[in-house]
């Protein structure tokens, strides 16, 4: 697509026209971040308008993303020049293998090679901060901010089709205990453990009377190898994000039985989230690097962009993908392949507002959800909880999304007031209090807790 790969090149330029050429950075093979990076000069700040106080201290960070709906504002932020804008002249968008991958490259830092932070799952960011993902090794980490809501589906195989799969399933018990007593145990893969896409077919196979842990066999596939495993039968269903729900469809492989926007209308999705140790030692920058992210953002959820959104991600650098395959999608448009067909702007991925307002904003209520539904699989003990506000004020810094967007004039109408979006409730009809959750874990038929 040589049309599609100038336009991108042009971007390109734009992003960086004017900006002074920058000497190559000798990376440390240590994990903090490098004292030999690249640092914005006068002449740069003035020729991007930049007031002396809004300078950030460094012009590179490198961010890793996965390649699925969620790194969009990423990677548009790039494309765009809303980095370059904001001073950060030399951002690396790096795609990573994988979720494993991706910490594994925050544990060892930009300097050594690896990431300085970027797109991530939640829980992950407390998990790292606590060792309980990184080899008992504590990488503390702050969350700076939602990416998106929403763009999320449970695929399904072909096979299962006209079994009554969807959101509400009738009678799903039987039909999972009937494959178990028949030697063929239905298989469910999410792209990493104990995080979003588990927690969401775990919460829709629970709030259907399944029990994940006895009834199903859970098991991790990278995002890119679940269209790929589908095909060849090794699992049944799988949890992740666009473009890889829709694929199955379109290549008529399976269906998709619930979006995740009608499982939790307005859920958290992934996050942005770095280093502290980068954070701290450069606040400018991370304010620098959030305005941008906020001005992709918004850039994102005008739907009169999404067309080009689509191809500058779905190009081989990013996503690797067919356009075809995210322009529906992008608009809300979801024929679900089993004769159902959604057609619903607010049923799409989300980047910047929602019905229920801020999608930018990290509400700290989420994070407790998370937690909750952590203690409420075993993930993390009961302890967890009652010490969970507290870790949520070390490792959320929403105090930092707070002065980038009063720094980039957002109207005081598009900032939160409270770090609560309040009560929560789901397509089963289960309430989720921020004030209260240990009512929701006790209202919890199947759980572990």
């Amino acid at each position: 697509m040589p049309d599609l790969n100038n336009n991108v090149s042009r971007r390109r330029f734009i992003a960086t026209a004017g900006a002074t050429a920058l000497g190559s950075v000798l990376l440390k093979a240590c994990g903090n971040p490098p004292e030999d990076t690249p640092k914005v000069t006068s002449t740069q700040a003035a020729k991007i308008n930049l007031s002396a106080d809004q300078i950030p201290e460094v012009t590179k960070v490198k961010l890793g993303y996965l390649p699925i709906v969620e790194a969009a504002p990423l990677i548009i932020a790039k494309e765009m020049g809303f980095f370059a804008k904001y001073g950060l002249t030399d951002v690396d968008i790096s795609k990573q293998a994988n979720w494993g991958a991706a910490r594994d490259n925050a544990k060892i830092g930009s300097s050594a090679g690896g990431i300085d932070g970027g797109q991530w799952q939640m829980p992950m960011p407390y998990l790292m901060s606590e060792g309980i993902i990184t080899d008992n090794l504590k990488l503390p980490m702050y969350v700076l901010l939602q990416l998106n809501t929403q763009g999320n589906g449970i695929a399904i195989a072909g096979k299962h089709k006209d079994k009554g799969l969807s959101l509400k399933i009738d009678k799903a018990k039987d039909f999972f205990e009937k494959a178990k007593s028949e030697g063929s145990k239905f298989k469910a893969a999410y792209t990493f453990p104990k995080a979003n896409q588990e927690f969401w077919i775990r919460y829709w196979l629970a709030a259907n009377g399944v029990d994940p842990d006895n009834d199903i066999e859970l098991l991790t596939v990278p995002a890119a190898q679940t269209v790929a495993n589908m095909k060849t039968g090794t699992m049944d269903a799988f949890s992740t994000g666009d473009p890889w729900p829709y694929r199955i469809v379109k290549e008529k492989i399976g269906f998709i039985s619930a979006l995740t926007a009608e499982i939790w209308k307005g859920h958290p999705e992934e996050y942005l989230a770095m280093r502290s140790d980068w954070v701290d030692k450069y606040p400018k920058a991370t304010k620098a690097m959030l305005k941008a992210v906020m001005e992709a953002q918004q850039w994102c959820d005008n739907f009169d962009n999404r067309k080009d959104l689509v191809k500058i991600v779905s190009v081989k650098n990013y996503f690797g993908v067919d356009p075809d395959i995210l322009e529906e999608t992008m608009m809300g448009k979801y024929d679900m392949g089993d004769g159902r067909k959604i057609d619903d702007k607010s049923m799409a991925v989300l980047y910047w507002k929602d019905a229920k307002g801020s999608v930018s904003y990290p509400y700290q209520s989420h994070d407790l959800w998370f937690i909750t539904e952590s203690v409420r699989w075993g993930f993390l003990p009961k302890s967890a909880l009652a010490t969970a506000k507290d870790w949520i004020k070390k490792v959320n810094r929403e105090d930092i999304w707070r002065e980038a967007a009063k720094e980039a004039g957002i109207p005081a109408a598009d900032i939160p007031t409270s770090t609560s979006r309040g009560i929560e409730e789901f397509f089963d009809g289960t309430k989720f209090d921020p004030e209260n959750p240990q009512a929701y874990l006790d209202g919890l038929k199947i759980k572990k807790a």
